[in-house]
């Protein structure tokens, strides 16, 4: 080992460069390899000389050296990045007849009689994109909602399987600029068994499954606990910054690049070898020392997934064919109903606690009166369960030959358990008929009521309606406009100039437009588009407030179901209570006289798939402005379909329709912006 006082500083830096080209060729070997060539004491007397010859040449030490796997120091919050290309979900198959009807319909829409798939297990963990300028790691985010994460660069940073530097040797060479992959942050079971042993042992609460575990580390907010804890990274996609011509050559140029790739998959000739790949698997799960819940399949060939395109948030050309959800035994010690935020009352089984693939499960969820009438699950009875997609439990089946003498038949109640309101049945559910009364329902409204499209009340988000409800500060949507300073000081999160913030933002919303505050209401049936109708055709709230259901259908875009709706929820005598406290309260809701020229009189828009200039709502404001309609789905009535990046069935059936379909570029030209 060469000490740092015996070298001088050409010397350090050539021994720098050294030691962190060989701790990179051990990684390699270890994580992409599996064929370590050295001892673990000699890997980490490697480390210490590395970091040694850092500290006394500070300005030496590179972004990507291998000591920079491991840092310290507490962060506040994470920031929100944009990822290089959006993360697609996948749709779920669950037999082999739903991945022959997937199959059939590839070859369809590629007019071929066979298409090749790449199989690849379907990791149970955190899905992350991976951004590399010149060959060298940048950043590194969680899948957030698919467009934009969080920054958890430092910690990824940890993971030894991740290369802070690709191969510049390799066949094919790594590109230059920028290259971002997707890959899957996971805990393997044998790291989670001994973590969770520590956790105890130190008197805290252990995770419940693997996949909670590697989320919960990727977004410590102290690096070095995310570098305690090892976690594996693999990754199997190229999402931008290079083309190979199939997805099976990038999983190659993947590994050969250092990234650690999964090597159990499969180029399969066909729909029947890849349901035996997935069978393959299933027979392998359990000697895996790691969670998977299926098979992943795509279209080898990358100009067929282009041609394949994709649907609404999902690709065309691949898919998930799900493993069975695992099941077990247990009794129902109890059977009680929750209400949830749109009133809907759900039978919740209570059962003895059991233990499925190291998650203990005590609830399971049965749906509706119908689904308890179908399955007959009564107090007492012996039933199987599952997790169903490995996460939700439901029942399964009851085990009738089992079942104790003295059994009731299950109903839900007439009255609301929370507010004790009537429960009316719809269709298969059964609802609690005060929405704005019921404090099940309460948190929902609140939440919809701040939100951009509504009041815009910045500053009320969900953490806070919670406190709100919590604390009995808001019992209903006009107790907002009562609070003061003094009530949210003592709430968590709040200071001086937030909870002055928050009281100026509530204060701030007093004057709405008409159509944001019906919105807000959160009436069943009336969202954006219907509330701009009512407000364009009736000019005031009072004449909504007397309006009959008769009336309400006169209006182009509204028909029976709506009107009922509206009448219904206007015509509840609480509902009523609320919108008049509002209004006492303060709020003056307003209808904006339509200025200016009126050049898009008489079009009616549909907008389907991504926009690049400007949110959707923000697009559908701006046409309604120049006079134009926004309708929610695809007609003959619509006159102009807006199609962006992943637009699914309204694009297919605007074109079935022969409609006007105009992409952004010429969108923007429509309505006169660049």
């Amino acid at each position: 080992m060469t000490r740092a006082a015996d070298l001088s500083r050409t010397g350090a830096r050539r021994r720098i460069a050294e030691l962190a080209e060989t701790i990179r060729e051990h990684d390699y070997r270890y994580y992409v390899l599996d064929k370590p060539t050295v001892s673990d004491a000699a890997y980490d007397k490697l480390m210490r000389e590395l970091r040694e010859l850092e500290e006394a040449f500070p300005d030496l030490r590179e972004p990507d050296s291998p000591t920079a796997r491991v840092s310290g120091g507490l962060r506040e919050a994470f920031k929100k990045v944009r990822h290089v290309a959006p993360m697609l979900s996948l749709q779920s198959l669950m037999d082999e007849a739903e991945v022959r009807e997937f199959d059939e319909r590839v070859r369809r829409g590629l007019e071929v009689e066979k298409v090749a798939y790449v199989a690849e297990p379907k990791f149970d963990g955190l899905s992350v994109e991976l951004v590399y300028e010149d060959g060298v790691f940048l950043r590194g985010s969680t899948r957030g909602h698919g467009d934009v994460g969080e920054d958890v660069t430092e910690n990824l940073r940890t993971i030894r399987a991740l290369p802070l530097r690709l191969r510049a040797e390799a066949r094919p060479r790594p590109p230059r600029g920028t290259l971002a992959v997707r890959g899957e942050a996971l805990m393997r079971l044998s790291e989670f068994e001994a973590m969770n042993r520590r956790l105890v042992e130190q008197g805290q609460e252990p995770f419940a499954n693997p996949r909670n575990a590697a989320a919960g580390t990727v977004r410590q907010l102290d690096a070095s606990i995310t570098a305690s804890r090892k976690l594996d990274l693999f990754v199997y996609e190229i999402m931008s910054g290079a083309e190979p011509d199939t997805q099976w050559e990038a999983l190659q140029a993947l590994r050969a690049w250092g990234f650690h790739v999964e090597r159990d998959v499969r180029r399969c000739d066909g729909v029947e070898e890849a349901i035996a790949y997935h069978a393959h698997l299933l027979e392998r799960r359990e000697e895996l020392d790691y969670e998977i819940d299926g098979a992943v399949l795509k279209v080898d060939r990358r100009d067929w997934q282009q041609a394949l395109g994709v649907r609404t948030r999902e690709p065309r050309w691949g898919a998930a064919f799900k493993f069975p959800p695992r099941q077990e035994t247990t009794t129902v010690m109890d059977i009680v109903v929750q209400v949830g935020r749109t009133g809907k009352l759900t039978p919740v089984a209570l059962l003895k606690p059991v233990d499925v693939q190291g998650v203990t499960v005590s609830r399971a969820t049965l749906h509706n009166q119908d689904e308890v009438d179908r399955k007959d699950v009564r107090v007492g009875d012996t039933v199987r369960i599952r997790r169903a997609g490995d996460v939700i439990p439901e029942v399964v089946e009851v085990l009738k030959e089992r079942r104790p003498d003295g059994t009731h038949r299950f109903v839900l109640p007439a009255k609301c358990p929370v507010c004790g309101a009537p429960v009316e049945r719809e269709g298969a559910y059964h609802l609690c008929t005060n929405p704005l009364g019921c404090r099940a329902q309460l948190e929902g409204h609140l939440g919809l009521f701040a939100s951009r499209g509504a009041m815009d009340i910045a500053g009320l988000g969900d953490k806070t309606v919670a406190q709100l409800v919590e604390q009995g500060l808001v019992k209903d949507l006009s107790d907002l406009y009562k609070l003061t300073r003094e009530d949210l000081l003592p709430l968590e999160g709040f200071a001086e100039k937030s909870a002055e913030n928050l009281v100026a933002a509530i204060e701030g919303s007093k004057r709405p437009r008409l159509d944001r505050f019906l919105f807000a209401l959160g009436i069943p049936n009336v969202g954006e588009h219907v509330a701009t109708l009512l407000a364009e055709h009736f000019g005031g709230l009072d004449p909504i407030l007397e309006a009959d259901e008769a009336t309400l259908q006169q209006i182009r875009g509204i028909g029976p179901e709506v009107a009922h709706s509206l009448v219904e929820f206007l015509g509840h005598a609480h509902n009523r209570k609320v919108i008049r406290r509002l209004l006492d309260a303060g709020v003056s809701p307003k209808v904006e006289k339509r200025r200016g020229p009126q050049p898009l009189g008489g079009e009616t828009f549909v907008f389907t798939g991504g926009l690049e200039a400007m949110s959707r709502p923000e697009a559908q404001r701006r046409v309604q402005e120049l006079g134009a309609r926004v309708a929610p789905g695809v007609s003959k009535a619509v006159t102009i379909v807006v199609a962006g990046p992943g637009a699914g069935s309204k694009l297919d059936k605007a074109r079935e329709l022969g409609l006007r379909v105009v992409d952004e570029a010429q969108f923007l030209k429509l309505i006169g912006e660049r």
